[in-house]
């Protein structure tokens, strides 16, 4: 099995989300990290570049001149595929000019700062032969996807409620004023016109859709901004509706004090309830009507799981896997994509599809929560 080459750019040095990438992609030596443009910053760039160990002719200056340099590359030295780490306003401009200049594409979400921009995007990549993925990390989890396929078997019935909440505590105080990555994603012009529900919320409108496999048609919102001088929102809530007929409730929150990584997911159906939280991943809870409540537990060879969910287990029952591992089930599915050279979306891996109901979900939080009429439509761009 050949290794795949990919890039980076952004993630330098003191970037979270750009170092979680890289373990991730590392985790199952299918995929091989081949240059970067991870700093403006010059000298943050080349240190990160020295501390990954690439050959310094390989560590660009900038995305474009990496693009411009790997293209010009023989075809079995170039990379594959452009991994996007950068603030999101970056996201867009990056990805169509990566597809143009012949890779694919691994973007951190959201996909874009507007819907407009998504469904530019969409077209992009509908267009061209190549993949575009989405790091909807949380999907990549063995026991969302056995919550999945326990939905899609019947075991709950039909659904009829479903909680999702994120909060977090990080932005308690205001962390902007010393903190990159607070400034970044509070600032209008690096991370769109939604700040919690663009960073986190949309984690959770994903996972709900995802497990459901059912679009939420329209919902009722109320954002919030707690501290002041803030200028995006650091928190809200939604009532949600689905094109099935189930009723919810999704809340995100990053100025909940004391929190770490709270996302959580809840679905009723007439027959049954499931219960998963990221912070303890590989149990799901099982409640069928009638009958004691199960636990079922992650886990290669563990009685009760689906194949989707067994797949993307390493280790027996009983030695926890986490958020690297969820990450790094997203990345084989998209190197195997990229192997077998197919187009458009990886198996397994959320798409440009789920970018756009990401900035659908962005878009209608906006426009209810600034509005006096009580239910706004989510868009469906087919």
């Amino acid at each position: 099995m050949k290794k795949v080459r990919m890039g980076m750019v952004g993630g330098g040095e003191g970037a979270f989300i750009g170092a979680v990438h890289r373990h991730a992609l590392a985790l199952d030596g299918q995929i091989e990290l081949v240059c970067g443009a991870f700093s403006r910053d010059p000298d943050n760039n080349q240190r990160t570049g020295d501390s990954l160990g690439l050959d310094a002719q390989r560590v660009y200056s900038s995305w474009q001149a990496l693009l411009v340099a790997e293209a010009a590359l023989a075809p079995q030295d170039r990379m594959e595929v452009l991994i996007i780490v950068t603030p999101n306003h970056l996201h867009v401009p990056i990805s169509i000019a990566a597809i143009e200049a012949g890779f694919h594409v691994f973007c951190e979400k959201p996909a874009a700062v507007s819907l407009e921009q998504a469904i530019e995007l969409k077209s992009r990549v509908d267009k061209s032969n190549k993949l575009y993925g989405l790091a909807h990390t949380y999907l990549g989890y063995p026991m969302v996807w056995q919550a999945q396929n326990m939905v899609a078997e019947g075991l709950l019935g039909d659904i009829r409620k479903v909680y999702v909440e994120y909060p977090q505590g990080w932005l308690s105080a205001n962390e902007e004023s010393h903190n990159k990555q607070a400034s970044w994603r509070t600032d209008p012009s690096q991370a769109g016109g939604s700040g919690c529900m663009g960073d986190i919320g949309t984690h959770a409108f994903g996972l709900v859709e995802f497990v459901l496999q059912q679009n939420v048609t329209s919902l009722c919102a109320d954002l919030n901004t707690h501290i002041d001088g803030r200028r995006l929102d650091d928190d809200g809530a939604a009532f949600l509706r689905t094109e099935k007929g189930a009723s919810g409730v999704l809340i995100a929150s990053q100025v909940c004090a004391g929190v770490e990584n709270g996302l959580k997911i809840k679905v009723y159906g007439d027959k049954g309830g499931i219960e998963w939280e990221q912070m303890s991943p590989n149990s799901l809870v099982y409640r069928p009507v009638g009958q004691p409540y199960q636990v079922l537990r992650a886990g290669l060879g563990q009685p009760g799981l689906c194949t989707e969910a067994l797949n993307r287990c390493r280790t027996p029952g009983g030695h926890p896997e986490g958020y690297l591992e969820a990450m790094a089930n997203l990345y084989v599915d998209f190197a195997a994509a990229v192997r077998k050279e197919l187009a458009g979306k990886a198996p397994g891996v959320p798409g440009i599809d789920s970018g756009l109901r990401g900035m659908a979900f962005i878009e209608a939080m906006l426009s209810s929560s600034s509005s006096d009429t009580k239910w706004h439509p989510v868009p469906h761009n087919d």
